[in-house]
């Protein structure tokens, strides 16, 4: 059997890169930056944390994928109690309404501010129906070339501007020690669960797939793909948070922080400074936009198809496959269409930190699931966790759990 080189690894990178992209969305910057500007530096852990977390997630996904054959949801169909499937549908429609509604308006928070020649709700149903165009014609390989560029132009414009404020920002090495300053909880949560994803993390399988990585011999070339991609989406969270406490902007509402911070920035940088971060914020919005519509719709009617292959008495894969596609466009249409009603709030920041605080939610439900499915022998043989993977998605649940507790008492 031939040995795997370095650079048949760097072939390989791809779906993690995507799905990370997908996952740094506005949310992550507008929780970011306020974390940031409120609290400084000291919880920059929580973004190398976040990074962390979701690495291991993914590699939760991966491990079962590749060592059973099948996809996550199929396992959650197959092996759990019908209440997951009830309770996971349930939330994943509501779930992809209020994102998809969040990335609609943050599309066009981020165009309109670069040309305000239209309105933001112009530019939103802009973004949304090219999403879907895109999407819908093109196939996983124009995709990934896609979001590859997007997160070039994102990383290369943050850390251009984080590293030109950082000595205005008094980062120490103690800044990457865990603390969790008063009040910061939910902004912690809210970078946590955003940092790489929340539910789009299971797009993830289906990536790894297009790009034909099916068996146990691909396991390793999945972790490096991962690896590579939550190490650069990790600096590019870091740089994020640089960025908002080297200028401290006073405005800590919603997509108005975004927006300061780019007036701020021209002042300290020059019209340059301005129109790199105003790119690279567009382009971390319009990449998650455009991973939703294409991921998401995989989740679906996966789902769907397999929900209806395990309670039926027969299967016929022809059909399956048909209604796997009709399914999938069916879910298109349902993020690029209806969401546009949400266009008609004039709070559209307030619908962007609820869809990455909500999505944060699901993140303790994948840990758990993660935690039973992939430690039984007789499911995954020898893949199972190890002890430091079991460690890691231990702490994740318990942290999490942990912040919504304290956050929700706080309300009392």
């Amino acid at each position: 059997m031939k040995k795997t080189s370095f650079l048949d690894y760097l072939k390989f990178i791809g779906p993690g890169i995507a799905v990370a992209a997908t996952g740094v969305g506005a949310g992550d910057l507008i929780s970011a930056s306020v974390a940031g500007a409120q609290y400084g530096t000291v919880i920059l852990w929580a973004v190398i944390l976040g990074a962390i977390f979701k690495y291991v997630l993914n590699e939760g996904i991966a491990r079962w994928q590749l060592s059973t054959g099948s996809t996550i949801l199929e396992g959650w169909v197959s092996k759990l109690p019908k209440i997951v499937s009830i309770y996971f549908i349930t939330y994943l429609c509501i779930w992809s309404f209020v994102v998809a509604g969040a990335l609609i308006s943050a599309c066009g928070i981020a165009a309109n501010a670069i040309f305000p020649e239209f309105s933001i709700q112009v530019w939103g149903i802009i973004h949304s129906l090219f999403g879907a165009i895109v999407v819908y014609y093109g196939r996983y390989s124009v995709f990934e070339k896609l979001m590859k560029i997007f997160i070039a132009v994102m990383f290369i414009t943050f850390i251009y501007c984080a590293v030109l404020v950082i000595p205005h920002t008094g980062l120490t090495l103690s800044n990457f020690i865990p603390s969790i300053p008063q009040g910061s909880g939910k902004f912690i949560l809210s970078i946590l669960g955003g940092v790489g994803g929340s539910v789009t993390l299971l797009s993830y399988g289906y990536w790894i797939r297009e790009r034909g990585l099916r068996t146990k011999e691909d396991m390793n070339k999945s972790k490096f793909d991962l690896a590579v991609a939550y190490f650069f989406t990790g600096l590019f969270g870091i740089a994020v948070l640089i960025i908002a406490t080297g200028i401290t902007p006073k405005i800590l509402q919603g997509s108005q922080i975004i927006l300061e911070m780019s007036v701020i920035l021209e002042a300290l940088l020059g019209t340059m400074g301005k129109w790199i971060f105003l790119i690279g914020f567009w382009g971390a919005v319009f990449t998650s936009l455009l991973g939703v519509w294409q991921g998401v719709p995989y989740i679906f009617s996966d789902f769907i198809v397999t929900f209806n292959k395990h309670n039926a008495k027969k299967d016929e894969d022809k059909n399956q496959k048909k209604q796997g596609e009709f399914y999938y466009n069916i879910f298109l249409i349902f993020l690029a269409v209806p969401p546009l009603l949400l266009l008609l709030f004039n709070r559209p920041g307030w619908i962007i930190i609820i869809y990455t605080i909500t999505g944060s939610f699901f993140m303790p439900f994948l840990a758990i699931t993660l935690l039973i499915m992939n430690n039984k022998k007789n499911w995954v043989g020898n893949f199972k966790n190890s002890i430091i993977i079991n460690i890691l998605l231990l702490i994740c649940l318990l942290l999490f759990v942990y912040i919504s507790a304290d956050e929700i008492i706080d309300l009392f």
